[in-house]
């Protein structure tokens, strides 16, 4: 099944984050909170300014991206758990850093 969101809405994938803590401890899926973090799968065209042109949204397919705590509307699509929000529900992209990356 496909799905397309609408106007300025986004269609994310929960990215799991680590079973440990930075000291070694494992956490026990009962203690772990909903990971902030996902994966942006679709994205609607946008939303319309007062002059009714279309204004594409920032965010794309394939981004990784930081969420509020609270934020969306958890779906179930084609078996899959998935999070529906705004455009506005995400606080910033997340992006590899360079530095990093070359190491």
């Amino acid at each position: 099944m496909a799905f397309r969101p609408l106007h300025d809405r986004v269609l994310v994938r929960r990215v799991e984050s680590d079973e440990k803590t930075a000291g070694g401890i494992i956490i026990p899926d009962t203690a772990k909170e909903k990971p902030q973090e996902g994966e942006v799968i679709a994205v609607g065209p946008g939303t319309r300014d007062d002059k009714g042109e279309l204004i594409a949204l920032d965010v794309k397919a394939g981004d990784r991206v930081l969420f509020g705590k609270w934020s969306g509307t958890e779906v179930k699509i084609a078996g899959e758990d998935l999070l529906i929000m705004k455009e506005s529900d995400i606080l910033g992209i997340v992006t590899a850093d360079k530095a990093a990356a070359a190491a």
